[in-house]
């Protein structure tokens, strides 16, 4: 008869006040988190109807601290633009790069065929749609879309009306710059 006794030293033995397990904040779950938008925040009309994550409302030396630490992690990190800004001393404030979204929203919302799109890529700002463009006379599938940027100091990109692979977007020199090529840009239908 078989009494099991041999088996002794593979039963785990049974933990101790001290013994418990250590956990540590995971940076990136603690980022997802920072960048989360409520689900209410998909029906943004403007960028500031979407700032509503942590990243937009905390301390911003707090918000800067864990978007260096999160980055230094893993490489590149869901982020807004104007934080990879401020992250590379190329923008002073958050408050400027709201300041920069706000002021293409008063440009484009007023005008007639543009289109806020708030689901942009985790953490983003979300981009300015052209319908017109979108299967138009061109037959293009892919609306011209301005987007804000940190890889230059306009801070706006667009990406013109496409189909097919995307093409390299087009760097703007600030709202005065977006301004004076709006006719250019609307032109594509």
């Amino acid at each position: 008869m078989d009494t099991g006794q041999e088996l002794g030293g593979t039963i785990p033995r049974a933990r101790v006040e001290g013994d418990a397990p250590r956990l540590e904040p995971m940076l990136d779950l603690e980022w997802s988190r920072a960048i989360e938008l409520p689900q209410a925040a998909m029906t943004a009309a403007t960028p500031s109807e979407l700032r509503r994550a942590w990243v937009h409302r905390a301390p911003e030396d707090s918000v800067l601290a864990l978007f260096r630490a999160s980055a230094g992690m893993a490489g590149p990190i869901p982020a807004p633009w104007w934080l990879r800004a401020m992250a590379d001393g190329k923008l002073d404030s958050r408050e400027q790069g709201f300041r920069v979204e706000d002021r293409i929203a008063q440009l484009l919302g007023r005008r007639p065929g543009w289109e806020f799109v708030p689901w942009a890529a985790d953490g983003e700002s979300g981009y300015w749609e052209f319908m017109p463009s979108e299967r138009g006379k061109s037959g293009h599938a892919i609306p011209t879309t301005v987007m804000n940027t940190d890889r230059h100091e306009g801070w706006i990109d667009v990406l013109p009306a496409h189909t097919g692979p995307t093409p390299d977007p087009i760097p703007i020199a600030g709202l005065a710059g977006l301004r004076s090529r709006l006719g250019v840009i609307e032109a594509v239908r």
